[in-house]
Formats: structure tokens, sequence, C-alpha cells
């Protein structure tokens, strides 16, 4: 600076003030660069890696688990025609102040209930779910508000942070105790405190195989509403009373007791912020397995009326209209709909949108759907993605329709199944303008 000063307040000629402030700046970029260079050098920044770019799924790729972002919350709103609603996500902070949080589910998400397929439609509203997802695939299509990337980060208030999660996509969306069955873990009971059929429950979510892991402790309530299922029985809490089970009153020691749980949230008194509810206790695998095949059921109905969604992997296109379509089964459904896909066998294929609505058909999906043979099913050995059953089929139709394209999402029926119309809101009628209401609807963030 001294040296700038002297030059400027000088009677040196212009020529020279000019070439005396060039070699002035030329030397401090000398010096600056040989600095920049000293401290690229220095052993905690030189192996520094650029951040990676944030991961988003592609179209025609199953996402792996491993790279979506977990997070659990109350279900709070649904708009099943749509495979979107929102949750009530857990945060840092008090949680009956956090505002509904919207998400989408992507076209081939697993959805678990009792640890058995499902459907959105099919959870209570207040179930609280585990959840694994994404960034929007496409954020010019989303569903839901797209949010910035690090949203989850920023604090709301008493809220704290993490109740807005941008990864809004879900691949995997399971009740409790179907994230108990997938992880291998249970609910170890310690004590209880009971007074007029309600009260805290103090328990421990662990693994089923003894081992290292100890989890943190937590306080939960239940009272006279929550199910309690044994064997073929459904009981309520009194009747563990009249049992002798569980006393009528005070605390009770419950010997690390393994059971599964099922888990909502309820306005808490006395000042507690964040403490959820026992909704229903499984106490044995007989109790689980029941509920878990009553689930199936009603959502095998469910799939046979709405048919297998998939998506296009490759069209072969023939003469007059005829073409060969390979597509892949979407996973997580029971067996038994796979097996209804036999080489030889009849079917249809009708083309939808991203949230699974028929795009094509005013009098029902069969309407103007792909009709024809299957040439060929098959199952591949490897351990598929989630999200993937691992089938591929080869359909061939003498009359393609439009929305049947490589990386499009179909859905598919064996001609056998039976033939019924859907309703209105779950078409569109070839008005793609209305796949979805828009996310107006949902708050500003």
């Amino acid at each position: 600076m001294n040296s700038w000063f002297l030059v400027r307040g000088s009677s040196l000629s212009a020529p020279r003030r000019r070439f005396t402030v060039l070699s002035l700046w030329l030397t401090l970029a000398g010096s600056f660069l040989v600095l920049v260079s000293a401290v690229a050098q220095q052993p905690e920044t030189k192996n520094e890696e650029p951040e990676a770019e944030p991961f988003r799924p592609k179209a025609g790729e199953f996402p792996p688990l491993e790279k979506a972002y977990a997070y659990r919350g109350e279900l709070v709103f649904v708009d099943h025609a749509n495979r979107r609603g929102s949750l009530r996500v857990q945060g840092e902070g008090t949680y009956y102040r956090n505002a509904p949080h919207p998400f989408a589910l992507l076209p081939y998400a697993v959805v678990k209930q009792h640890g058995a397929p499902a459907d959105l439609r099919d959870f209570p509203l207040g179930t609280v779910l585990h959840v694994r997802g994404f960034l929007p695939p496409d954020p010019k299509t989303s569903s839901v508000p797209v949010l910035r990337i690090d949203s989850k980060d920023k604090t709301h208030g008493y809220s704290g942070k993490g109740i807005t999660p941008a990864e809004n996509h879900v691949l995997l969306l399971e009740d409790e105790p179907s994230h108990c069955l997938r992880e291998g873990l249970v609910w170890k009971l310690k004590e209880m405190e009971i007074a007029n059929h309600e009260g805290l429950i103090i328990a421990r979510r662990e693994p089923k195989e003894a081992g290292d892991v100890r989890a943190e402790k937590e306080s939960l309530t239940f009272d006279a509403a929550t199910r309690i299922w044994r064997g073929r029985e459904r009981l309520g809490v009194e009747d563990l009373v009249a049992e002798g089970a569980w006393p009528a009153s005070g605390k009770k020691s419950l010997d690390d007791q393994a059971v599964l749980l099922g888990i909502t949230w309820k306005p808490t008194p006395s000042g507690v912020f964040t403490r959820f509810h026992i909704s229903d206790i499984w106490l044995d695998e007989t109790a689980m397995q029941r509920a878990a095949h009553v689930q199936t059921e009603t959502h095998k109905a469910f799939i046979r009326s709405r048919w297998v969604p998939a998506w296009v992997d490759a069209v072969e296109y023939g003469k007059f209209g005829r073409a060969t379509v390979t597509a892949t089964l979407f996973g997580g459904m029971d067996d038994s709909l796979y097996a209804d896909f036999r080489k030889g066998a009849s079917a249809l294929m009708n083309a939808v949108e991203s949230n699974l609505k028929h795009t094509h058909g005013a009098y029902g999906p069969a309407h103007m759907a792909c009709k024809g043979p299957l040439l060929e099913v098959a199952r591949t050995d490897k351990e598929p993605p989630l999200g993937s059953s691992g089938i591929q089929i080869r359909f061939e139709t003498d009359l393609i329709i439009e929305g049947v394209r490589p990386g499009r999402v179909v859905r598919v029926r064996p001609a056998d199944w039976p033939q019924v119309n859907v309703p209105r809101e779950e078409y569109l009628n070839g008005d793609l303008e209305e796949r979805f209401p828009t996310p107006d609807i949902f708050p500003k963030y």
C-alpha cells in the first residue's frame, strides 16, 4: 500500500508511472499465486474431493435403496388416487408444531403395512410411517412442491431441523411392524404404568437376535383403544387387566417381553411435546402372520382390479400397428399375482401416468388397452433391486397404443383377471392436463 501511494504522489513521468504500477501489480499477483499454491499443498486440503452431485432417480432405472434419505412421520393427509400425501415429519424440535410435509410415491414404490403389500389408501390417518425417499426424478412434473436440496437443514423455529426433506419422492413406505420385520427388529417392553386402562410403556427397539446394539429407551402412551393381538384373538387393555397379565393400576416390570408395535401420534398432556402412541401390540408371531395375511388378501384384490404396474424396456415395431413389447414388472406384491403371468397366456397392457393413473380408455382400462399373448416370462436369478419384481415379460399386440413406449410406465393384467371399471378419479380419459391436481393445493415453503 505504501508503494502504491508513493507512485501516485511522485513526479515520475506518465510512461514510467505506468511501468512502475504494472511492475508492482505483477509482483503482487506473483506473490498471490505462490500463496495459493502453498495453501493448496497443505495436508488437510490437498486430498479433498469435490462435493458429489445430489442423487436423483433416472427413468428406466431402479434407484439403490442405500442412496435414499430415511425419515419418519405421522400420516396426516392422503390423496390416494394420485399416490401422494403429507407426513408430520419427526425432526429435532417439538413435534406438534411441525407442519405437514408433502410426499409422492414413485411409480415403483414399495408400500408395506403389517409386513405385507399395501396401497397408500390402506393406512389410517395418524399412522407413523418410515420413509426412504429421493429428490424428484423430474422436478418439472412433480406432483408435490420441489424444495431446495438442503431444505432438511433449515431450522423452523421450535420445530428445529429435519422436518422438510427435499427427498419427498418415496421408494419405500412402511409402517412400524413392517419396518421392524424387514430390519430384524423387535420392541422389548421394559415396564409399564397404568391407571383407568391407560398409561405409559417404557420400551426399546432392538435387534431380534441378541447383540451389542442398545437403542435408547422410549416412553410410549397406550389407552383403552389400543388393540392387542394374541394368536387369533383381538384383545383390549381391560382383557389383560382381567386376566391379571397387567395390573389395574400402578407399575409393573414387563421383563423385556418381545413384541411388535403399531405406532401413531396423539396430543400429549403434561407439557410433553414429542411422544408417540401405541395403536396395536402383536404379542406373538401367529398374530402378526394373521395380520399380514389379511393385508395381503386386501392388496391382491386391489391389484387384480387395477393391474400390475411395469415399465417398458423396449418396443419392436412391426407392420400395421403390430409390436412386441418388453417390460419389467414392478415389485413389492404377493408372488401369487406374478404367478398368473404365464408364457402363452393372453394379457392386456395400458399406458399410465407416473402416478399409475390409466391414460387411455373412456369406459375403463380395457377400452383402449393393447391385447395379445405373452411370448415370454423370465425371472432373473439375481436379487432384484427394491421396486423391481425381477420379472420381465415379452408381450405381442396387433395394435400398439401411443403411450406404450420405452421408458414409459404401463399397467398389465392377465386376461383371466376380472374386467372391471375403475372410479373416475383413477383414470384420465386422454386428458393429460388432469394427470394430477397441481401442487398449488399445498402450502408454500
